[in-house]
């Protein structure tokens, strides 16, 4: 047995312990799917991403739409998990596939700005 495999077979027997290795979901946690959580955390990250652009007057305008529009994907989620009709659903979840798009825009638009 080589240096490397005798070293690798310790690790895995510290790792191991001679057990089978098993993933364990704790509990309480939130399925990954919450997306209210998810569209609250993309909210976050453009304001967070908001603050590292250097205020210009180009960019200026260009944050204020980045930041009100990622930051409406996830209100206009909200409303939509509250909708009392499949009607009302459906427009509030259009909205934020409008506003996820913008977002994307307005994100373009500022590494464009920010180049110059």
């Amino acid at each position: 047995m080589t240096k490397s495999e005798n070293t690798q077979q310790d690790e895995d027997s510290f790792w191991y312990d001679n057990q089978i290795p098993f993933v364990r979901e704790e509990p309480g946690t939130q399925p990954v799917y919450n997306l209210e959580e998810r569209t609250a955390r993309f909210g976050e990250a453009v304001v967070d991403f908001a603050k590292t652009i250097p205020q210009t007057a180009v960019t200026s305008r260009i944050i204020s739409q980045l930041v009100g529009a990622g930051t409406s994907v996830g209100a206009n989620y909200v409303e939509a998990d509250d909708a009392v009709s499949k009607k009302e659903f459906l427009k509030n979840i259009g909205t934020c596939k409008k506003e996820a798009r913008e977002t994307k825009h307005f994100l373009r638009m500022a590494a464009c700005a920010s180049r110059s």
